[in-house]
């Protein structure tokens, strides 16, 4: 892992923000969980997603994750 592409993931995360994403998290032995949230802001080791959860009665969760986990593929995202 260079750090030029932890620059990209981190420009790429930022240009993001205020935008709706599907992630995929792969909690390991082929569990995925498959979560709709919003990109709330960048930092420069992490970024923060807000998360509804499916069940109503649960409130929203703030969700952290470092660029890294992108690029080793521990999570995925794609724009809604």
């Amino acid at each position: 892992m260079q750090q030029a592409d932890i620059s990209k993931v981190r420009a790429s995360v930022h240009q993001q923000c205020g935008k709706k994403v599907l992630i995929w998290l792969d909690r390991g032995r082929n569990k995925i969980d498959i979560q709709e949230g919003v990109i709330q802001n960048a930092y420069p080791s992490v970024f923060t997603v807000l998360v509804n959860d499916r069940q109503e009665q649960n409130p929203p969760q703030l969700l952290s994750f470092s660029y890294s986990d992108i690029i080793t593929r521990d999570i995925r995202m794609k724009l809604c």
